[in-house]
């Protein structure tokens, strides 16, 4: 008896060891309801972040585990829930999602998906790199010391970008920061630039695309995840752009990354969020939206040993020009290395680019620059802003020279200092060029 047993468990051992080699049977869920763009998914598991594919009628439709209940998944398609019955068959995705880089992105246009929108065949892509990143040991990080060239005076000359840097333009809308984000994307001193439209109007995207990147469309590469778009499709947009310029970054390349805008990312992350049943907190955007932001911000910057750079700028919009009472616009500002506002008033007094010398700050300026670069920026600030604090007193007339040397001086020097700023949509300028317009406008007629 007991010989008949070995034999028969020597032959289950044999039967399970050639089984070692056979895939393993995909297991299936199936779609029990739907509640607005969340589709509850029972039958199969999976982790947060997971992708699946829901079979339709014609082709799988992709889709990523939001969250889950007691008796099954949280599901959101990238495509949105039209088209998909109930009772839908699942399945989770194995091979995850990590999009295809290559040097075959230069020149191209791609939608939150990676499907092309120029019109031209996918690109020949082999390589492939998370969509949410790799993250970088924070004690290998290159330190940032090199000035970054952004080819707009009022920035190099006053609020000096540095390599790596991660910097916020706040604006509120119709005050020109597409334009200034196409000056930069063309004239930045940047290897690649991957630029993230999320969340904006179609129109926009081809007359920046057309418009404003000009010569310099042939080293960058654009995802476009348009307003109709759905969140997760947005959300996704964004990551593969941060993805994409992680993958040059590690090829040693000196990468500027744009993404318009990070609140329209905040407002996407905030619709998933509410849909997977997260309390809302501050005006409705539920916490994990603010560690989102946080963390999409963190990809960006130096790498480690041998890699390159991401210098990243994120639009913030800023509601009614409210730069204090947004939650988003805090949130950036606590986490981002500087911040570039743009002023209505400026706009309306012809002053392009609109940059708000006073409220813009570069947290690393201090250590990229020179002493004399150091004294002629304090100087230009101090004089900037003693003008605008008493500008309605100057337009009222009731200022007379002579009270206030420092009024004198700025009232005196205005017309140069202006002139540091003003700087035309098609007109490129040098580090050493705007500091050489800095010290000029800080030296002459000072007799």
């Amino acid at each position: 008896m007991s010989l008949n047993m070995a034999n028969v468990q020597a032959q289950a051992r044999a039967r399970l060891d050639g089984l070692g080699g056979v895939a393993q049977a995909r297991r299936y869920g199936r779609i029990v309801r739907a509640n607005g763009e969340i589709l509850h998914v029972s039958g199969v598991r999976a982790p947060v972040g997971a992708r699946c594919l829901i079979e339709g009628e014609s082709a799988s439709l992709p889709a990523e585990v939001v969250g889950f209940e007691a008796d099954g998944l949280l599901v959101m398609a990238e495509q949105g829930t039209r088209g998909i019955a109930r009772g839908a068959r699942v399945h989770v995705d194995a091979t995850g999602t990590a999009p295809l880089v290559g040097e075959a992105l230069l020149g191209r246009v791609l939608d939150g998906h990676g499907a092309p929108l120029d019109g031209l065949a996918p690109p020949a892509l082999t390589a492939s790199w998370p969509l949410r990143g790799r993250p970088v040991n924070p004690m290998h990080r290159a330190r940032i010391e090199e000035v970054f060239e952004s080819g707009v005076r009022a920035i190099d000359a006053l609020n000096t970008m540095g390599r790596g840097m991660r910097i916020g333009l706040f604006a509120g809308s119709g005050v020109g920061k597409t334009t200034l984000l196409g000056m930069m994307a063309r004239n930045a001193k940047a290897d690649v630039v991957v630029v993230a439209m999320i969340g904006e109007r179609g129109r926009e995207i081809r007359e920046f695309i057309e418009d404003h990147l000009g010569a310099a469309r042939s080293r960058c590469v654009v995802v476009a995840s348009p307003a109709d778009d759905t969140a997760l499709g947005r959300v996704h947009g964004a990551y593969r752009a941060a993805a994409m310029a992680e993958y040059f970054r590690a090829q040693g390349q000196n990468v500027l990354l744009v993404v318009d805008s990070l609140t329209r990312l905040a407002m996407a992350l905030r619709e998933i969020g509410l849909a997977a049943g997260e309390p809302p907190a501050v005006k409705g955007y539920p916490p994990s939206a603010f560690g989102a932001l946080s963390a999409y911000v963190e990809r960006a910057g130096n790498g480690g040993p041998g890699q390159g750079s991401i210098t990243a700028i994120y639009t913030v919009l800023v509601e009614g020009d409210d730069h204090v009472g947004d939650p988003i616009a805090d949130t950036a500002r606590a986490v981002l290395d500087g911040h570039i506002v743009l002023s209505r008033k400026l706009v309306e007094s012809a002053m392009y680019p609109p940059i708000d010398i006073s409220a813009s700050l570069s947290r690393v300026m201090p250590g990229l620059i020179g002493e004399e670069h150091k004294a002629l920026a304090a100087r230009y600030r101090a004089l900037w802003a003693r003008r605008a604090e008493k500008q309605d007193i100057i337009d009222l007339g009731a200022y007379a020279p002579g009270r206030d040397k420092l009024l004198d001086e700025a009232l005196k020097r205005a017309p140069a200092m202006e002139d540091v700023i003003r700087q035309g949509v098609t007109e490129a300028a040098t580090y050493p060029q705007s500091l050489a317009a800095l010290r000029t406008a800080l030296m002459e007629a000072s007799s």
